[in-house]
């Protein structure tokens, strides 16, 4: 129906429960790509303003290319805002958060970084990149500014179920 520059729209006919016919409609958008990257003992979060958003904290993280898998995109993405690459790459978890979007968020860790070079943002982009231990980290995650819902969502999860303890050994495992 209408094919937009971030967003598609499209319908199609659906027969209910009582054999009638309604017309359905849903957004397409490209997949994302959320980073977790360590480096040493802490997590890296970025500080962030974009032109319809201003200052807040997320992740490293950005939309996949056509032609790209998910993790080329985050290896891309963390090159590019942070200037750094990964020794290890862990999926982590991948979320469709709307049901009327098809949409996947997918969350990588990203293992011990190194610099490279400096990085090359976006014109509509200012990041700073900090580091926070895992506990700063955690708190950051349920500040209003923090932008990744998903994982501030997952974080309250894991503290309800007591499992936070394992979150941070895979984020800091060296066997990989």
């Amino acid at each position: 129906m209408f094919s937009g520059v971030i967003f598609d729209v499209y319908h199609w006919e659906q027969e209910m429960f009582d054999k009638s016919i309604e017309t359905f409609e849903m957004l397409k958008r490209p997949n994302t790509v959320q980073v977790i990257a360590t480096q040493g003992n802490g997590i890296l979060y970025t500080k962030e303003s974009q032109p319809t958003l201003m200052n807040f904290h997320g992740l490293l993280g950005g939309r996949v290319d056509p032609g790209e898998t998910p993790q080329e995109a985050a290896s891309r993405e963390l090159l590019e805002e942070a200037g750094m690459q990964a020794h290890h790459w862990t999926l982590w978890k991948s979320f469709q958060p709307e049901h009327k979007i098809d949409w996947e968020i997918y969350y990588f860790i990203a293992h011990d970084c190194v610099k490279v070079t400096e990085p090359h943002l976006d014109a509509g982009e200012k990041i700073e990149v900090c580091s926070a231990s895992f506990d700063e980290f955690i708190e950051l995650t349920l500040s209003e500014n923090f932008r990744s819902q998903e994982l501030t969502f997952e974080i309250l999860r894991m503290h309800h179920t007591h499992t936070l303890k394992n979150f941070e050994q895979v984020l800091f495992s060296k066997t990989l």
